[in-house]
């Protein structure tokens, strides 16, 4: 069975909206043999003008029911006539089609179809306020890359819209095939959508390549022993000079900014439910659940259970 995704686009759409969830479609359905069945439509049909200045070519709607209906965001929220129009076809397609998506900013089109009328939703961190005081009856959270509430998913700004794609793969052909899929357009597979907007290494934001680096080589060994004198060896330093180095680009200790990114790592899988504590504790490097339950007090003011709880609190008040 072919699955037909189509991408609704206006003018002034972002075209990495556009581009990036497009291709993650595009190699799922080379790597499946034909899953999927890609186009991308416009109101009228014919050249959209991207917010870059690219046109893309687009067909008119069709009029058999599509799959899966995506729309991109523009970097401005529409609020407009233009906007009525593509929320008016929004709404008359959503109901035929299986699932409906948005990236970015296109969740205020969502919003302007009332398809997120009662339900969970995410944005651009910098437009949730916004989208939130549109729509008063949704649930905007603005601290995930991407949320599905029943058939509605919504993800944050630009490059989240990756992380959705793969979602909806792994939700139609499986975690293995998604997995090829992110291996092929080199990303990281997968995101979960409960990962927060903000990365601890854009957080942290060294000036110094090679703290830049050691904290690189640290997120993707976490499960490993990571002690001092190992990070000084991938910096290049001596473990005085490193510690030193370190302390002077992020204002904390090595064990700190571990600590930080472990929880990172680990707060998704503790929200989503599917795994333990001790497995968790080892895949994110603490050992065992008591330090991570201590190094999620002293970073979150929380313990693991209490975001396992809410978590589970807020999937049934979804449904």
């Amino acid at each position: 069975m072919t699955r037909a995704i189509r991408f609704l686009v206006y003018p002034g759409f972002v075209l990495f909206d556009l581009s990036g969830p497009l291709e993650v479609f595009n190699v799922a359905a080379m790597l499946s043999g034909g899953a999927y069945g890609l186009s991308v439509i416009s109101i009228g049909g014919g050249p959209v003008v991207s917010s870059s200045g690219i046109a893309v070519v687009t067909e008119a709607p069709a009029a058999a029911p599509c799959d899966t209906l995506i729309v991109p965001g523009s970097p401005a929220p529409l609020a407009d006539e233009s906007a009525d129009d593509v929320a008016a076809l929004l709404a008359a397609m959503a109901p035929d089609a299986r699932r409906v998506a948005s990236v970015c900013t296109g969740a205020f089109l969502l919003g302007a179809a009332r398809l997120l009328d009662g339900r969970r939703a995410t944005t651009h961190w910098f437009a949730a306020p916004h989208l939130q005081a549109r729509h008063p009856t949704a649930r905007i959270d603005a601290d995930r890359i991407f949320v599905q509430d029943g058939a509605v998913w919504t993800s944050a700004g630009m490059s989240s819209g990756i992380d959705m794609a793969l979602a909806l793969v792994e939700e139609d052909l499986g975690a293995d095939l998604a997995q090829q899929v992110a291996r092929m357009l080199v990303v990281y597979c997968r995101r979960p959508g409960g990962q927060t907007q903000f990365s601890s290494l854009l957080d942290l934001d060294p000036g110094s390549d090679r703290i830049r680096r050691t904290l690189s080589f640290a997120r993707e060994n976490l499960s490993a022993e990571l002690p001092v004198d190992r990070l000084a060896e991938v910096a290049g330093l001596s473990t005085r000079q490193f510690a030193r180095a370190f302390g002077a680009a992020t204002g904390l200790t090595p064990a700190r900014a571990i600590e930080r990114l472990r929880i990172e790592a680990a707060r998704p899988l503790v929200e989503d439910g599917r795994r333990t504590f001790d497995e968790i504790a080892r895949e994110t490097g603490f050992g065992d659940p008591e330090r991570m339950c201590q190094g999620f007090v002293r970073t979150l003011g929380r313990t693991p259970q209490d975001l396992r709880r809410d978590a589970r609190r807020a999937q049934t008040f979804s449904r």
